[in-house]
């Protein structure tokens, strides 16, 4: 079924993924272009400098701030499974949401909501004792941050049970399973990477509610929020074309209320 084409839609990008001398994704670009910004919070990228410099660029262009939380796992960009004490994880997650919001904060904005990343973001999708460690960790970050992650996932059923907004995400860049989950990384195909196919899923995801999953079936995704990778080459001019045909389909492009 073809939604209204007053639909709108969220199109975030993970941004501040830097360390010291080193940038991995275009920031000041990217929020040229973006409405919701997952901000590194230092535990898989990101130091202090990046974090403070990022928020207030965000914070100038009228961008919604997101807390990028991640296993603390700096050399591998928190992309290597790991096995984290409930307890352990759910400080580490309030305490990367505390960081951001003090320069959030110091920038004249706020962290908005929280979406995990990487091995984390996939963990959450299936196993329950994480997910509730990760709402944990925002419900003792207080303030009672929405929640972004993937349609069905156990993260979104612990936040909600929790009393926590949820924001469910669609990736235009990625490829996913009949399931309707991510193929892993690791595997051939897992990341779009021709820009006319990524433009089309785009499109799909916001109109149809629905994306080709790599076997050949539709798989329903009902995203608020639709995610373009900042550290993909060319990240920048995708977002753009992504943001343009979102809109030249009558689809509004806008932070979730």
């Amino acid at each position: 079924m073809t939604r209204p084409a007053t639909t709108a839609i969220d199109l975030n990008a993970d941004l501040g993924e830097g360390f010291g001398h080193w940038r991995l994704t275009d920031d000041e670009n990217l929020l040229g272009v973006v409405t919701s910004a997952n901000v590194a919070c230092g535990f898989h990228a990101g130091d202090p400098a990046i974090m403070r410099r990022v928020c207030a660029l965000a914070a100038e262009r009228g961008v919604r701030i997101g807390a990028q939380v991640s296993y603390r796992d700096l050399a591998g960009f928190g992309r290597r499974p790991m096995d984290v004490p409930s307890a352990e994880l759910a400080a580490e997650v309030a305490y990367q949401i505390g960081a951001l919001e003090v320069f959030a904060r110091a920038a004249g904005s706020r962290v908005s909501y929280v979406k995990p990343h990487g091995a984390l973001y996939n963990r959450v999708v299936r196993d329950e004792e994480q997910a509730a460690a990760v709402v944990d960790g925002v419900l003792l970050a207080g303030d009672g941050l929405p929640v972004l992650g993937l349609p069905g996932s156990r993260l979104l059923a612990a936040a909600a049970r929790a009393g926590l907004p949820v924001v469910t995400e669609a990736f235009a860049d990625r490829a996913y399973t009949a399931q309707g989950t991510l193929v892993p990384r690791g595997q051939d195909g897992a990341v779009i990477s021709d820009p006319d196919a990524v433009v089309a899923r785009a499109v799909a995801m916001a109109v149809r509610g629905t994306v080709a999953a790599r076997s050949g079936e539709q798989v329903a995704v009902g995203a608020g929020s639709l995610c373009v990778h900042g550290d993909t080459p060319g990240a920048v001019e995708l977002a753009r074309r992504v943001r343009a045909a979102l809109e030249s389909a009558g689809v509004r492009v806008a932070a979730f209320s």
